[in-house]
């Protein structure tokens, strides 16, 4: 048996950034229903309206990406970015920090 290992440039990772009309309730429910689609395909939340997922190649990111455009809701915007897994490791995250004091820790255990 022949196993063939993943590379970086063959495995993508899709990501989906979209906006959706949420002005009437109808439009809200089916904007979380777009939602709940994509996590049911495997995508994860990265930010609100950002969401990613691994597939193993283009030709899987494309299957997805088949599904998703019978998803868009009316009036939606869609946007599919692809990185191969090589891109994907060179992104580069901030966050800003915490505002506010953290609370300081108990210098002892207490049990009750």
């Amino acid at each position: 048996m022949q196993y063939s290992t993943l590379s970086g440039y063959r495995v993508m990772w899709v990501w989906a950034l979209f906006d959706l009309p949420v002005v009437s309730k109808d439009e809200r429910s089916r904007a979380t229903k777009f939602r709940n689609s994509l996590l049911d395909l495997g995508f994860e939340m990265v930010q609100f309206s950002v969401y990613s997922r691994y597939t193993v190649s283009k030709e899987k990111a494309d299957s997805i990406a088949s599904s998703i455009r019978e998803l868009v809701p009316e009036y939606g915007k869609v946007d599919l970015l692809y990185f191969t897994d090589k891109q994907y490791e060179l992104i580069t995250s901030f966050r800003g920090e915490m505002s506010g004091q953290l609370p300081e820790k108990p210098t002892q255990f207490a049990l009750f």
